[in-house]
């Protein structure tokens, strides 16, 4: 797709659609101007749409009207409520909401007029703009359908060409803050297809395969550790979720830069991701309801996967490392056992009283290994826990960090990219739940305060600057939303990219 930035009027645009955003509050005078010509020049369609209803200003509303007496063939105006509630989640959305009321139209070039509010906001300047605008389109054009078809109906539409209009701008500058938005726009979906896939086409070495491919595609390093490999080692909690299926577990790391370099303010940054392909809950097997939305579980790896080849793409020079644990969590004459005893990579023991709480098993190794290899800060992504979910919902990711100064960062490098996170916090008083009568620590324990624990227990494997996303809520959506479809929503990847790139 081709992205353009023009300083026209907005009605002097040619595109099979011109897109405005639409508030309660009374329009600036230059854009009160630009508002009114538009109306002049639809024969007064606007007024009169506002005045039926049919133009509102609530959250995603839309109206599509005839482009008579402007250079584009029809126009979509969406609403965005009052300035006050346009941050940078509602600038996404309102461009995603675009995309998507277009499904099952022939459109192939969109123009997504700026007015000068919108490149005025606080906090919020025309670059960011430009990015979050585009992110947006592309994002709400994404349809997991389309993975397995190519005949589907209603679809969004393809677009040749996204074109914003913002009078009086740099338009260079705009450009390349839009291309931007599109490379980590195009990282997502990577992200979503990785997690919509089925689990009967993503076992661990499939999925350790794509990894492959995209590293050799960006010219990424790739190391890839079977079970023989990961037991030498001594990752007992890896390899006690891993062997219980037929499909052998992976754990995949990938790197950009040489072994001992840091990034420019002289740290290596590892992401780490949770990559159950399916998670049957092992033993401790879980309600059938739903079950098929644990293929989604290797949601965190996908994201990880995707944001070390977005920002090789963006700043390939910068030393980023991602590590993956693949397995898959099955009942069967290997697996795990409630009342086990496991030795972790950093010599932990850890008791398995759950073997549902297998993710934190996986990650804990995971993250000891990326210590290993010269890790300074870590990041892990997971759909952890159905608690969070409970307590949050599916529009706000939960997080853990220490120390508060590494959540800062991310909290930051989050809100930059629309991404909303809230800070659960670690409470030591519940580690003791999780003793054990003979060894360390168990993997689970009392249902009480069960989402403080699941932090609690991770924060066992770090030394270093470390923080937790729980993606159990926001990974995927049941239900289609107008600015986005069904299933995987890629969260995170664009924080992952921005906090990544703060480094270069």
């Amino acid at each position: 797709m081709q992205i353009r930035v023009v300083t026209d009027q907005p009605w002097e645009v040619e595109a099979d659609v011109l897109a405005l955003p639409v508030v309660a509050d009374e329009p600036e005078p230059a854009d009160a101007a630009v508002l009114a010509e538009l109306d002049r020049r639809l024969d007064g369609a606007l007024a009169a749409y506002r005045g039926f209803g049919e133009l509102d200003t609530e959250a995603h509303a839309t109206a599509l009207v005839p482009g008579r007496g402007l250079a584009a063939s029809w126009l979509i105006a969406t609403g965005m409520e009052s300035l006050a509630c346009v941050d940078r989640v509602a600038l996404i959305r309102f461009a995603a909401t675009v995309e998507r009321r277009l499904c099952g139209r022939r459109v192939r070039s969109l123009a997504i007029w700026l007015p000068a509010w919108t490149r005025d906001r606080a906090g919020i300047d025309a670059a960011d703009v430009a990015m979050l605008i585009t992110r947006g389109v592309l994002e709400g054009g994404y349809d997991p359908r389309t993975i397995y078809r190519e005949d589907v109906k209603a679809v969004p539409p393809t677009l040749d060409e996204l074109i914003i209009v913002a009078p009086g701008s740099d338009a260079d500058l705009l450009a390349a803050a839009a291309d931007r938005g599109r490379v980590i726009a195009e990282g997502s979906k990577l992200a979503r297809d990785l997690a919509n896939t089925a689990s009967n086409e993503v076992s661990p070495e499939v999925l350790a395969d794509a990894a492959s491919d995209l590293a050799r595609e960006h010219g990424l390093a790739v190391d890839i550790l079977g079970p023989e490999r990961a037991a030498e080692l001594g990752m007992g909690m890896f390899m006690a979720v891993g062997r219980g299926s037929d499909n052998p577990p992976r754990l995949i790391v990938m790197r950009n830069g040489q072994s001992g370099t840091t990034d420019a303010r002289g740290r290596l940054l590892a992401l780490v991701g949770k990559g159950v392909t399916f998670d049957s809950g092992g033993i401790s097997i879980k309600p059938s309801d739903r079950m098929e939305e644990m293929k989604l579980d290797k949601t965190g790896a996908a994201t990880v996967i995707a944001a070390i080849a977005t920002v090789k793409r963006l700043a390939p020079d910068l030393p980023l490392l991602a590590v993956a644990p693949a397995v898959e969590n099955m009942p069967g004459p290997h697996s795990a056992r409630p009342g086990d005893i496991v030795r972790a990579l950093n010599g932990k023991m850890v008791e398995i009283e759950n073997t549902d709480a297998e993710g934190r098993l996986i990650l804990g190794d995971a993250l000891t290994y990326a210590e290993r290899l010269g890790a300074t800060h870590l990041l892990d992504v997971a759909t952890l826990t159905g608690a969070v979910e409970r307590a949050f919902g599916k529009l706000v990711t939960g997080a853990f960090a220490d120390p508060q100064a590494w959540f800062d960062e991310i909290a930051s490098a989050g809100e930059r990219q629309g991404e909303r996170y809230v800070q659960i916090p670690l409470i030591d008083d519940y580690r003791s739940d999780m003793d054990s009568w003979y060894v360390d620590l168990q993997n689970s324990g009392s249902a009480d305060g069960s989402l403080v624990k699941s932090g609690l227990f991770l924060r066992e494997f770090v030394t270093r600057p470390w923080a937790h996303l729980d993606i159990g809520g926001t990974a995927y959506l049941r239900r289609a939303r107008p600015w986005a479809p069904r299933g995987a929503t890629g969260v995170t990847h664009a924080t992952l990219v921005e906090l990544a790139l703060q480094g270069a």
